[in-house]
């Protein structure tokens, strides 16, 4: 270390807020250089190009760290030309190959692709802050930098695997190569400085490797390689990561195959592809492996992405598309952020890919990569005015580089604007406007408004015109301004309200309160603007002041959120909605009022009563997972809660207004919760591999994890405050551990896999949380593991398990994970409930416990004149327990009766297979569905399962006659 010498900053080299901070990185450089580095620092900063030194370490805290670790990168940097020139495209990859020749095993293939993106990534920072590149050669230089990287550890590892493993051919003996297809910003090679690389991997055939001791089918080679290269370039070493690699755009996402071939890759886009994902394939690009074979295979894709004729179908999508976008900035509050936030870049890629999406069949220069290419092809062809082209370019070009200097700071992966001074004058700085953060500001707001005016009029609404006011508009408005009580009561009366007199009350109340005296004058204007409507829309329900009472919640959730008070008045059809869904249901009332985002829910009266099957609600939390960084749990948490928050507000939407019936409710309702879960299992499973690494080995594509839904899940008969009953299990050895840094045994990973998934399901967050659980039905209850091994799970249930744990198998199925052992679980229970069991203990014990429960549950119900529809005489869990009794008894002699989980089914089989009369049948199915459909209504009232004594005699009946006839007369 040599003597340190200051900067000797002049006045208005550098802001005044960034001065010391500049001065204590150069010291803290220095005292990390040897005497020729520091030699050559010093000279760099006494030269004419010291302005380019002093920009650097003001903006990017992260270029100083490298700089400090790695004090000989610039000046060889800048012995190369490197800081003052562009590098050819070429060069990229011959450079890193070079490096890699010297590579002897994965470790050492790390070291080598951490440390040539990390000394480029410093190059292109350096030529970006100091405007010596343009944010195209900024964008294209990332992309050369991450092929590169990609592509050469794809060829050292497929090397290395062939070694161990034998080469790949198909089966007419032509050697096979993983493609790997890039999507989003690195297949348009447009890479931002901290992006993810979302990849796709296939290969070209089925066959099997030669040439190894033992071969292996070429899938089980490729998942290996994938795994190897996935490794290789995103686990953290102490050099860092090279790219984080995202495999969630990949069919079926992450409970999908790693690698799949060409023609399972085709049948899935052409039997289940859905419009967003011929979105993402717009900008598909092979960028590794077989270049020949992935152009072919994008080739054969293209029908599907872009349609032979003009595509207007996909404007409905579109328009989905853009209202999702448009929500999800109002209920993530994405201001700040200039990718996603209103007037961002996504708003500029959404105008140019509709455009794509509805022409690119017919315009084949549509089907370009790269965005601006896109924008002056829109321009040229008149699809768009040219003065409005040139604002959009401007304006992407300007939040790109906006962008590049959010990330340049610390190399993290965010598009949000900063909070800390420091930062903001650094971002000013970066952006060319001398640290002045407010003429930054300005400058950034005017460019996101054109952005947002010309994203508005792309795909508009069908309807966007304001409905003209009531002609009682102006009754309710001198109402609202006078406000004395006597005059409301009057004013309610006239308009048919009942009640009229606690309905004024409760306005005066609401009017008067202190939340609504604090508002400012525009939020207070909205208010007053929503209430005649509101309550004009209320003259028409059959109990307006209940409703009103339901609404003033929700009015008072939304006082200091007034773009839902806009959207009311300008929506008439959601505001319509609104007033008949809380007239028919206090609990939907309550929903909206603790979560008002679902307002959103209500715009479009087709998407709300519309129930998708469980492959387009898969499809549709896929998109909005999509949408969130991969390691964020706390926003993959609330896109999780969302989901079910809408879906469930859906179903009870429909069930309110008979548009539903009972058992597509309740199958709708299961159907989130193995969605949900499934996505749950993806986001726990992935944050274990981050920790830890696989138990998995190589080759091996499973997760040897399952979740069995017991009770209403496993029977699908879910209502809307059903809590999860779960039991997980695995069937990796004890033996097995972790590949990853910080390893653990297979019982550990598992373990802490299982907590994890349960807190992400049950974690309050501000959307509440999504499930509650309960797993006192795995072996042992809670004194169990909590997740069993299915080994001691299999002999628990055939040694150890009670009767009434036998009974619970009835009603249990594999609800997500693993396939293989879910097929296994099938199995077990299998011959479980087949087995022959003495009839009269059977009856006994199943009667005893049926009692116990009966005689704990029923506490506090007068049974003289209230019948508790679930634990009453006759009621739902009789008929369960009659179910659950004739399949551990009847089973072993009838095989059938074990295929289903649901009582209905159930019933029906018992019938079929000539067990219970067919009338009998019929009148247990009934009465089934009789009391379930008067519980749920009484669920969405607010009000206990219980009911007047008289009601549905019959069916109680019924089921006592048979319970008499079944459990008693055996």
């Amino acid at each position: 270390m040599t003597s340190v010498e200051s900067l000797a900053l002049q006045d208005g080299e550098l802001p005044a807020a960034l001065i010391a901070e500049v001065e204590q990185r150069w010291q803290s450089l220095l005292e990390h250089c040897d005497s020729e580095q520091a030699q050559w620092y010093q000279g760099f900063a006494r030269s004419a190009r010291r302005i380019e030194l002093l920009q650097a370490l003001a903006c990017s805290h992260t270029l100083f760290e490298f700089c400090v670790r790695h004090p000989d990168w610039l000046p060889s940097l800048d012995a190369a030309g490197l800081l003052e020139n562009s590098i050819a495209s070429a060069r990229w990859r011959a450079e890193l190959s070079v490096a890699c020749a010297r590579c002897e095993n994965a470790d050492d293939l790390a070291q080598v692709l951490r440390q040539f993106r990390n000394r480029h990534w410093l190059r292109i920072v350096w030529r970006d802050l100091n405007r010596l590149a343009a944010m195209e050669e900024t964008v294209a230089d990332l992309s050369h930098l991450a092929e590169a990287c990609v592509d050469v550890a794809l060829d050292f590892l497929h090397r290395q695997l062939c070694a161990e493993r034998g080469e790949p051919q198909s089966k007419a003996g032509e050697p096979q190569q993983l493609v790997v297809i890039a999507m989003g910003k690195l297949g348009a090679g447009e890479l931002n400085l901290s992006s993810d690389i979302d990849l796709i991997f296939a290969y070209p055939e089925a066959g099997e490797t030669v040439g190894a001791a033992r071969s292996v089918d070429n899938q089980e080679f490729f998942i290996r390689l994938g795994q190897r290269l996935i490794k290789a370039l995103d686990t953290r070493t102490a050099d860092g990561f090279v790219f984080r690699v995202d495999m969630r755009l990949r069919p079926y996402g992450q409970s999908g195959p790693l690698v799949i071939s060409f023609d399972a890759l085709e049948e899935y886009y052409q039997d289940q592809g859905r419009d967003w994902e011929r979105y993402a394939l717009i900008k598909a690009r092979c960028i590794a492996g077989d270049r020949a074979a992935g152009a072919q295979l994008l080739d054969q894709l293209r029908p599907f992405v872009y349609r032979r004729y003009l595509d207007f179908s996909a404007i409905e999508s579109l328009r989905e598309m853009k209202s999702m976008i448009q929500r999800e900035v109002l209920r993530r509050q994405l201001q700040d952020n200039i990718k996603l936030g209103a007037g961002g870049i996504r708003e500029i890629e959404f105008i140019a890919q509709c455009f794509q999406l509805i022409r690119g069949g017919q315009e084949v220069a549509l089907q370009a990569l790269e965005l601006q290419t896109i924008l002056r092809e829109l321009a040229a062809q008149q699809y768009l005015p040219t003065d409005v082209v040139a604002e959009l370019i401007e304006a992407y070009r300007f939040l790109r580089n906006t962008e590049h200097a959010i990330q340049a700071w610390r190399d993290e992966q965010t598009q949000q604007l900063p909070s800390s001074d420091t930062e903001r004058c650094a971002l000013a700085l970066a952006m060319g406007f001398g640290g002045d953060w407010p003429a930054f500001a300005a400058a950034l707001t005017e460019h996101r408004g054109r952005v947002s005016r010309c994203f508005a009029n792309v795909i508009a609404p069908v309807e966007t015109e304001v409905e003209r006011p009531h002609l009682s508009h102006q009754r309710w408005r001198s109402m609202l301004d006078d406000l004395d009580q006597d005059e409301v009561r009057a004013t309610l009366e006239e308009a048919g309200f009942d009640a009229a007199e606690e309905a004024a009350r409760l306005l005066v109340a609401l009017l008067n309160g202190a939340s609504v005296q604090r508002m400012q004058g525009r939020g207070r204007d909205r208010l007053y603007g929503l209430l005649p409507l509101l309550l004009e829309d209320l003259c028409g329900v059959s109990a307006p002041t209940a409703t009103l009472l339901r609404l003033i919640p929700l009015i008072e959730a939304v006082l200091r959120r007034t773009a839902y008070l806009v959207l009311l008045i300008e929506n008439p059809g959601a505001r319509g909605r609104l007033v008949e869904l809380c007239d028919a249901s206090p609990w939907i009332a309550r929903q909206l009022a603790a979560h008002p985002v679902l307002l959103d829910e209500l715009l479009d009266a087709r998407s709300l009563y519309s129930m998708p099957d469980q492959a387009g609600l898969t499809s549709e939390l896929r998109q909005r997972l999509l949408r969130v960084e991969s390691g964020d749990l706390e926003a993959q948490m609330e896109a999780l809660r969302y989901f079910r928050l809408a879906h469930v507000l859906r179903g009870a939407a429909s069930e309110v207004t008979d548009s539903l019936p009972l058992m597509k409710v309740s199958d709708y309702l299961t159907a989130i919760a193995e969605v949900v879960l499934a996505a749950v299992l993806d986001i726990a499973w992935q944050n274990l591999l981050d920790k830890h690494g696989s138990p998995v080995p190589d080759g091996d594509d499973r997760r040897h994890f399952v979740v069995l839904g017991y009770g209403k899940l496993g029977g699908l008969e879910l209502s809307y405050g059903s809590d999860l009953d779960l039991v997980f299990l695995h069937d990796l050895p004890t033996t097995a551990v972790t590949d990853g840094e910080r390893s653990v045994d297979a019982g550990t990973f598992f373990t802490r896999l299982g907590q994890r998934i349960i807190h992400i399901l049950t974690a309050t967050t501000r959307l509440g949380a999504l499930y509650e659980v309960d797993m006192r039905l795995r072996p042992s209850g809670n004194s169990g593991l909590l997740v069993s091994s299915f080994t001691a799970f299999s002999d628990y249930q055939q040694n150890q398990a009670w009767t009434w744990e036998h009974q619970a198998l009835v009603r249990v199925r594999a609800v997500a994970g693993d396939g293989v052992l879910a097929e296994k679980f099938a199995d077990l229970r299998r011959q479980i409930l087949c087995k022959t069991r003495p009839q009269a203990a059977l009856v006994e014990e199943v009667i005893a416990m049926r009692q116990k429960m009966r005689d704990h549950l029923l506490l506090g119900v007068n049974k003289n004149t209230e019948f508790d529809l679930k634990q009453g005489e006759g009621g739902i869990v009789d008929i369960e327990f009659m179910v659950q009794y004739a399949v551990l008894a009847w089973s072993h002699q009838h095989p059938p009766l074990t295929h289903y989980t649901d009582n209905i089914r159930i019933l029906e089989s018992l019938n079929n297979n000539g067990l219970i009369s067919s009338a009998d049948t019929q009148a247990l199915i009934d009465a089934y569905k009789a009391f379930r459909s008067q519980a749920h209504r009484l669920s969405l009232q607010e009000q206990k399962g219980r009911i007047a004594i008289a009601a549905l005699g019959a069916e109680r009946k019924n089921v006592s006659r048979l319970w008499q006839q079944l459990m008693l007369s055996t």
